[in-house]
């Protein structure tokens, strides 16, 4: 059982940055695909970024290449999204989430799921 907390979110203006984090506890991230996801009001959840616990390999969704930057801190436990140049349409609840295997971007292929932080960004 892994559980999940994830924080950071908050109000940022257009071209601002936040950078949001997701803990484990109970147990490790080990052998463990981290995922970023997001839902924003009548949208469908869309999968952001994710790592690799073992390794470090990263996958991005299309929508934010270039602007966030996932990352890890082993001794932590912890995943980080670094979200810069955001924009209105970045705005939604941010889902961390977990599953032992290998990256996927569906989410319902995820076993383990935090309680979600509100990214607000205003124009």
């Amino acid at each position: 059982q892994v559980q999940l907390e994830e924080s950071g979110g908050g109000l940022v203006q257009a071209g601002g940055s936040l950078r949001l984090s997701c803990a484990a506890s109970e147990r490790t991230f080990t052998n463990c695909f981290v995922g970023w996801f997001r839902q924003a009001p009548g949208k469908a959840r869309e999968f952001v970024a994710g790592i690799r616990w073992n390794g470090g390999s990263v996958n991005y969704g299309d929508s934010i290449k270039g602007r966030f930057t996932i990352s890890r801190h082993n001794r932590r436990d912890t995943v980080y999204l670094q979200m810069n140049n955001l924009k209105p349409e970045d705005a939604a609840v941010y889902y961390c989430a977990a599953r032992f295997g290998a990256y996927i971007d569906d989410d319902s292929r995820y076993d383990y799921w935090g309680r979600g932080t509100q990214v607000t960004v205003s124009s």
